[in-house]
């Protein structure tokens, strides 16, 4: 009696899945694709610092020549030559800085490839495997590697571009205010307004506070007309003969 009670258990055991299968499936949800946001960073970093520096720049310069000159034409002829300069300065000097980068990461990847082949051989049929798995999957370490190098001309064309649309935006307001007080006040508002909008826009494309983004974009870019408005004002009434 107690051998067959005991075979009779036995036959009504029920073997359990393991809980991990379970919890890796659970955890690995379908059809979701994770966004590294460093990829962006090589055109994000280039056109948010081209737009507000050309912003900056030449809202700076509208102000500057305002102080000691009046004249609607002087204070355009000095903001479309920032423009111009900076745009050029600005697209020349990322193209110079990125390729610099370029140049050290391609020959940290040439470094860290010969190591490699000098490593140990049994780590060899353990990549290959690994290799395996990630070719079915469709990965592509060359391909990745590929896309996070910088790239210098990407670079210069986003700095140049951003400059040239962050200085058109005060010049073009004050191209048609003939009233002196007018065309400050609306260079200042214009201004102050699109360094939050380029603020907000470069925060949001990289996940970042845009509350603190804009603030800090817009209280830097008060300071630096402030202080070019002053400034020369300044030297305007400091008694040089050609002012």
């Amino acid at each position: 009696m107690s051998t067959s009670g005991v075979n009779e258990k036995v036959h009504h055991v029920v073997e359990i899945p393991e809980k991990t299968h379970f919890e890796t499936l659970s955890k690995e949800p379908q059809g979701t694709a994770k966004i590294d946001y460093s990829y962006r960073a090589q055109w994000l970093r280039a056109a948010v610092l081209g737009a507000n520096d050309g912003l900056v720049s030449v809202s700076s310069l509208i102000m500057g020549v305002g102080a000691v000159n009046r004249d609607v034409r002087a204070m355009l002829l000095a903001g479309f030559a920032g423009l111009v300069a900076g745009a050029s300065s600005m697209a020349i000097g990322e193209y110079v800085s990125v390729h610099t980068q370029l140049d050290i990461e391609v020959a940290q990847i040439k470094r860290d490839k010969g190591s490699s082949r000098n490593g140990e051989n049994h780590a060899e049929e353990e990549e290959e495997l690994e290799e395996g798995k990630e070719e079915e999957e469709g990965v592509d370490h060359d391909d990745q590697n590929q896309e996070k190098l910088p790239n210098p001309f990407q670079a210069a064309l986003a700095s140049a571009v951003s400059f040239s649309a962050g200085g058109l935006v005060p010049l073009l307001p004050a191209a048609f205010i003939q009233d002196y007080r007018v065309r400050v006040a609306v260079v200042a508002a214009v201004a102050s307004l699109a360094l939050m909008v380029f603020g907000g826009v470069g925060a949001a494309l990289g996940r970042s506070r845009v509350g603190v983004s804009c603030v800090r974009v817009l209280v830097g870019g008060w300071i630096a007309m402030a202080v070019t408005f002053a400034l020369t004002k300044l030297v305007k009434y400091s008694g040089m003969s050609m002012l």
